[in-house]
């Protein structure tokens, strides 16, 4: 295959909400109560709701930023390449990826809604209308925008699994199959994984053939190993650390009963995932007589092969071991505007992993795309026609779109892990 002619659809790209978001959107009671963007005498841009201040983090933007200027400091939308939060200039960012696809998860309200599930504790209705407003939003304004270019991503009402079941089936007639949720909802003082609590969640995404999709960071949990650690330490723990939403969700008897729910593994990297297998397949073997574990006629392995969507953006041992697991279920992701993007590389880093492990067109079929595609109930080419799908077409609509590299002169003031876990606390708490 020749990188021109790949086609590339991406399941983890994030969005900065644009300040708009609201507007039209939400009964006249709640027009002034709702999060809005302000500027600070500072020049940076916060979301102020409730009494809070929720800033935009440098490492949720820094596309189109030497690495040098990488930082946890809060900063505005002029310190952004528009695409970040334009849906016209993020469609031009794509095309001159070669990106046909993309899935986009929220910035200020958290992976899971985690703000408007906080908001539900003083004002129910008033979060049940802004879950659904960001949702409209998300799949009408920013999605709809550009038909075909977007996979809808729903936030979920935490706070109450029969609302979260009933807002399943609500966006899933507007055409969104992938709803969020937390990789450990115990750590949001939610009933754990294990517990019935979310039966009523699970059915309402079988019945709707909604992906669940649980990203890295979406228990508000950090990994912190000592408040000595340089942050560095965490920044490389945090991918590998789901691996224990996988074994959660492979041990949870929601996997037993319902196994047609598919979870998605968001920014969590495949290279850890042949062990995983091999472990949980050597637990189930040596122990499941006194622990009482019974998955009939399934091994665990199975269970995690049919229902764990496993996502990677830049994973060379993982393509490599990718015999050890199961290839249908592997899709990729591009990341942006964060820094761990390969924009706007990604076709010539994703093609460089693929020769190096001799993979076969029909492999990287599936996995740069086509499992996208079936697994979301998302198609692109139906729509558009494959002709203009592919790497090498939608970069020529994109000849003369500035991708370069700019410098902003902004100096990282830095922050450590330590100072990260008490931030992870607050939001918690």
């Amino acid at each position: 295959m020749q990188l021109e002619d790949l086609i590339l659809v991406s399941v983890d790209d994030h969005v900065v909400e644009p300040p708009d978001l609201f507007e039209g959107r939400l009964p006249q009671k709640y027009a002034e109560v709702a999060p809005r963007l302000v500027r600070k005498d500072s020049g940076i841009d916060v979301w102020q709701f409730m009494g809070n201040e929720l800033p935009n983090i440098g490492l949720n933007a820094v596309a189109g930023r030497p690495p040098e200027e990488y930082a946890m400091d809060p900063q505005s939308f002029d310190d952004m390449r528009t695409g970040c939060y334009d849906i016209h200039d993020r469609v031009k960012d794509m095309n001159a990826n070669g990106l046909l696809g993309s899935m986009c998860f929220p910035s200020f309200p958290q992976f899971c809604g985690q703000l408007f599930a906080r908001a539900a504790q003083k004002d129910e209705p008033l979060a049940v209308a802004l879950v659904q407003a960001y949702n409209d939003w998300h799949i009408e304004s920013w999605c709809g925008a550009y038909p075909g270019r977007f996979i809808p991503l729903a936030l979920p009402m935490m706070w109450d699994v029969d609302k979260m079941a009933a807002e399943v089936r609500r966006v899933a007639d507007k055409g969104c199959h992938a709803v969020t949720f937390s990789e450990n909802p115990e750590k949001l003082k939610l009933p754990s994984l294990h517990n019935a609590h979310w039966d009523p969640f699970w059915q309402a995404c079988v019945d709707e053939g909604t992906i669940v999709c649980l990203h890295i960071g979406s228990s508000s949990s950090l990994v912190v190993t000592s408040v000595e650690a340089p942050i560095d330490v965490l920044i490389t723990l945090q991918p590998i650390n789901i691996v224990q939403a996988a074994a959660d969700f492979v041990w949870s008897s929601a996997a037993q009963k319902f196994p047609k729910l598919k979870y998605a593994l968001s920014e969590g990297g495949i290279g850890w995932i042949p062990y995983f297998r091999e472990r949980i397949d050597y637990t189930y073997d040596r122990h499941r007589y006194w622990t009482g574990q019974d998955m009939g006629d399934r091994l665990p392995s199975q269970v995690f092969d049919e229902q764990v969507i496993c996502c990677w953006i830049d994973d060379p041992v993982g393509i490599e071991m990718r015999h050890k697991m199961n290839v249908d279920m592997v899709c990729w992701e591009c990341d942006y505007p964060h820094s761990d993007s390969t924009w706007p590389q990604s076709p010539e880093q994703f093609m460089k992993q693929m020769q190096a492990a001799h993979v076969s067109d029909t492999e990287i079929d599936k996995i740069s795309h086509a499992n996208a595609m079936r697994l979301y109930n998302y198609d692109p080419v139906s729509l558009l026609g494959k002709e203009n799908c592919t790497v090498g077409a939608l970069r020529q609509q994109a000849e003369g779109w500035d991708i370069s590299i700019k410098a902003r002169g902004i100096k990282a003031t830095g922050v450590g892990a330590a100072d990260l876990a008490k931030f992870a606390k607050a939001d918690r708490d």
